[in-house]
């Protein structure tokens, strides 16, 4: 099918899943999560022929490849989205007029929610579970590093819904992964109702360049630790690699690290060594590589880059109102962490740092709509309009008005 025909499609399939029941769609996520964990070998088998073809460096081949724990993972999200209260139809706000008129504000379904996404066949799954529950119809589109991949884990869940008695077709996947099938798709107005990219910053701009369809933008995670003078070396140290080395690929790993001068003075060499012994690249400002010779020199570039890689700027700040004003500076808005023991300058952070998400002594790898709780997340809105954070079940959701009446006029 052609783009414009695959999204007609799903239109044409919407009241599938906006009318299902809560029952109804959390029996197509439990059958969906059986089937991906039932069929982990074929999924697997899809994955390797991707992988077998790709080339465009290790951070994306990172999120492009499938094991057996990370398709467990996917499955136990769907899992927890059907324990989820369904949000549609909830009930925002009531109020009756003098004349008895009755005005209610409801949650509804956007309608059909379009995905454009890179090398990421966790999204697949995570979409299509997101969409079921908040009873979206939903057209995905992949890139072509992981067609195969991507089409096996649509093939098998649809298959397992339509097992369980129902009507799949409003999940779509394009067939078309060129980049004018991408704008095509970008301008289906009047067919999609919203259009979600996730991926790289070229993939989003893209999409805000080229979109006639409202899109919710997801950003880039260009991600700072703030490590002020009385942060404790211990947690410094476990937060630091954790944020930086558990996973380098993804959005939510450590990009940045912004450091007291005092706490500089005393522990940068042991730090810069631990991350050395990761096998983290660090550059820095002149002052960082005056006290540390494993330091090379960053350009003003790469303190605006989200690396994806073993890489790590360093910045040198005298003090807390220093470091935010280079973080607000800097940052893309996604995710920002100050480690200390200064509650009062703690809670300055969390109230002047203009990021989603805004943590204090912890890592910000846990921006993440499993770890959130949501089960599942469509992508990290950077924006402010409508959503932002892990886009969840209510991120999916517009409103409605229903007004009941008996007969009033307006005079």
């Amino acid at each position: 099918m052609t783009v414009r025909e695959t999204c007609l499609a799903a239109k044409a399939a919407v009241s599938a899943i906006a009318y299902s029941g809560e029952d109804e769609k959390n029996a197509m996520l439990a059958a969906a999560a059986d089937a991906l964990t039932a069929n982990t070998d074929v999924i697997i088998a899809a994955n390797r022929e991707d992988l077998l073809v790709f080339s465009r460096g290790e951070q994306l081949r990172d999120r492009l490849m499938l094991t057996d724990e990370r398709i467990a993972a996917i499955a136990e999200g769907l899992r927890q989205l059907a324990a989820l209260a369904c949000p549609v139809g909830e009930v925002l706000e009531k109020t009756t007029r003098a004349d008895g008129l009755q005005i209610e504000r409801v949650r509804v379904p956007f309608g059909v929610v379009g995905i454009i996404y890179e090398a990421r066949p966790n999204v697949t799954a995570d979409a299509i579970g997101l969409c079921i529950k908040s009873g979206n119809a939903v057209v995905l589109r992949g890139s072509a590093d992981a067609f195969r991949t991507n089409r096996m884990i649509v093939q098998i869940m649809k298959e397992a819904i339509a097992r369980a008695g129902f009507d799949a077709g409003f999940i779509q996947l394009l067939e078309d992964c060129s980049r004018e099938g991408a704008r095509e798709f970008m301008r289906q107005k009047g067919v999609l109702d919203v259009l979600i990219p996730r991926g790289s910053a070229s993939l989003i701009r893209s999409t805000l360049e080229n979109a006639t369809v409202p899109v919710i933008e997801t950003g880039t995670g260009n991600c700072h630790i703030y490590i002020e003078r009385s942060a404790r070396l211990q947690t410094v140290l476990s937060v630091v690699l954790n944020a930086k080395t558990q996973r380098p690929s993804v959005c939510n790993a450590c990009e940045s690290l912004v450091i007291d001068r005092a706490f500089a003075q005393e522990h940068l060499g042991e730090l810069i060594a631990a991350l050395k012994e990761r096998g983290v690249e660090v550059v820095g400002d002149k002052e960082s590589r005056a006290l540390c010779a494993d330091i090379s020199a960053a350009t003003e570039e790469d303190f605006y880059t989200e690396f994806l890689a073993l890489k790590l700027s360093v910045k040198i700040v005298e003090n807390g109102a220093e470091a935010i004003a280079f973080i607000n500076k800097h940052s893309t808005g996604h995710s920002e962490a100050i480690l200390t023991e200064n509650e009062e300058l703690a809670e300055r952070f969390l109230r002047e740092v203009d990021s989603a998400c805004v943590y204090v002594n912890a890592s910000t790898r846990f921006t993440d709509g499993f770890e959130f709780g949501f089960g599942a997340e469509m992508g990290i809105s950077t924006q402010k309009l409508h959503a932002r954070g892990p886009m969840g079940l209510r991120e999916l959701t517009s409103y409605k008005y229903l007004i009941r009446g008996s007969g009033q006029i307006r005079t």
